[in-house]
C-alpha cells in the first residue's frame, strides 16, 4: 500500500520473535483491521506491517482522515488482543532492541546497562528509536546508532 511518508506510526515491540505460522495470522489481523478502522465514521488511510519478526507497526496517513481517542483505543485494544492470543508482550517499554550484526536483539533495561557497562554495546550500537512518530522517521530514524537517538541521554555515563 501507498502511504505518506507524514502518516503517523505506532510501534509495538513483541517481547519475543514471532514464528512464521504467527507473522502470517497476526499479519492478517493488522490487514482486516486497517482496512475497517474508522474515526467518527470516516474511513482511515491505514497501514499494517510487521517488520524483523518481533515490531508491528500501524500507520495512518492523518491528511486523509485524523486517528482519533476512540479510533487510537480501538487498535490498542487489537494490539491487547494480539498479546492475549500469541502469548506475547507488547507493551513493556523497558524492552529495548538493538542490531548484534543483522539480528535484532531485546532485553531489559538493567540488561541492557550491563552489556553497555561491559563494553559489548557502545555509542555506535544501532538502536531502535520506537519513540518516532511518522512513516519518515520510521525509513530515516528507526534504526539509529545509540548516540544519534533518546538512548545516549537515557544510558549517558554508561555509554562508551
Amino acid at each position: 500500500m501507498q502511504i505518506s511518508e507524514n502518516s503517523r506510526v505506532w510501534i509495538y515491540q513483541s517481547n519475543r520473535v514471532l514464528k512464521a505460522e504467527e507473522e502470517q495470522q497476526i499479519q492478517q489481523k493488522l490487514d482486516d483491521f486497517t482496512s475497517q478502522w474508522l474515526a467518527h465514521g470516516h474511513q482511515l488511510t491505514a497501514y499494517g506491517e510487521i517488520r524483523h519478526g518481533q515490531f508491528l507497526i500501524l500507520s495512518v496517513d492523518e491528511q486523509v482522515a485524523g486517528a482519533t481517542g476512540c479510533s487510537i483505543d480501538k487498535s490498542v485494544y487489537l494490539m491487547k488482543e494480539i498479546e492475549n492470543e500469541f502469548g506475547i508482550g507488547l507493551f513493556d517499554r523497558f524492552r529495548i532492541a538493538y542490531r548484534d550484526g543483522d539480528q535484532v536483539v531485546t532485553c531489559s533495561k538493567p540488561e541492557f546497562e550491563d552489556l553497555l557497562r561491559k563494553g559489548e554495546l557502545n555509542s555506535n550500537t544501532i538502536v531502535f528509536n520506537n519513540l518516532i512518530s511518522s512513516r519518515k522517521e520510521l525509513e530515516s530514524s528507526w534504526e539509529v546508532a545509540m548516540k544519534d537517538s533518546w538512548h545516549s541521554q537515557v544510558f549517558c555515563g554508561k555509554v562508551n
